[in-house]
């Protein structure tokens, strides 16, 4: 799925959260790299439909939500920052509500990701209650529950906030290799420089702003800057 966000800007009372944004996700991982307040929850919530869209276009692959909204949430995954997870039900019971109610029985859904569930080390604890996870593994099920239906689009809000090193380093693996294996557009926000691979695609994000778009070894060399950390800081001096 190809999502082009044009001219987009959004306000909260007097607050400019987003300043006329462009940008073009296509098929891949695109890292969306900026401060917290930096506008990316917005644009999660724009590009979702839990704002209302006032300035601009979101398309997806050339329709708008209000033109197919069942369509394009049917191929949308999403994890927010905030868990969304039933903590009195076990990793099972939230896997299978969660694809009923995209007309899919639990035996598929399970079958569909049984590899998904092994990577991510969740096969034996199936039938544990929510409640009894770590956060690490909380995060696997929002992530092995968002691929169930096979989405073309995957958002992922901070995925990785307040996670160990294991489960951190597990999921980004899961989610690049996916990226690069099926025909899946992955928007990943973040405000760590050291998840941005110089493989990705890069977004750059402050203050409602897009600082930079492009390949992140496209950047580097472009801005003359030896990692992501060094790039980061060269643009914000720049856009300040």
């Amino acid at each position: 799925m190809e999502i082009a966000v044009q001219a987009v800007s959004h306000q909260y009372g007097g607050h400019h959260a987003l300043d006329n944004i462009n940008l073009c996700l296509k098929p891949g991982l695109t890292m969306l790299l900026g401060p917290n307040g930096a506008g990316k929850s917005t644009l999660f919530a724009l590009i979702t439909g839990l704002q209302k869209l006032t300035q601009g276009s979101i398309t997806f692959d050339g329709a708008t939500l209000s033109q197919s909204r069942t369509s394009i949430m049917a191929k949308m995954g999403v994890v927010f920052q905030q868990s969304t997870l039933d903590i009195d039900l076990s990793v099972k019971q939230n896997l299978s509500y969660f694809a009923s109610l995209h007309g899919i029985s639990t035996t598929s859904a399970l079958s569909h990701i049984q590899g998904l569930l092994d990577e991510l080390d969740l096969t034996t604890k199936l039938n544990t209650k929510i409640r009894n996870l770590n956060g690490g593994h909380r995060r696997r099920v929002e992530l092995a529950r968002c691929l169930i239906h096979k989405p073309s689009l995957l958002l992922l809000d901070e995925p990785t906030v307040g996670l160990d090193i294991e489960s951190r380093h597990l999921i980004l693996r899961v989610v690049q290799a996916l990226a690069h294996s099926q025909n899946v557009s992955v928007l990943w926000a973040t405000h760590l420089f050291e998840e941005v691979k110089h493989n990705n695609n890069l977004i750059v994000l402050s203050k409602g702003r897009v600082l930079a778009h492009d390949q992140c070894e496209a950047l580097l060399a472009k801005y003359h800057q030896q990692d992501i950390e060094h790039l980061w800081q060269h643009l914000m001096q720049e856009g300040s």
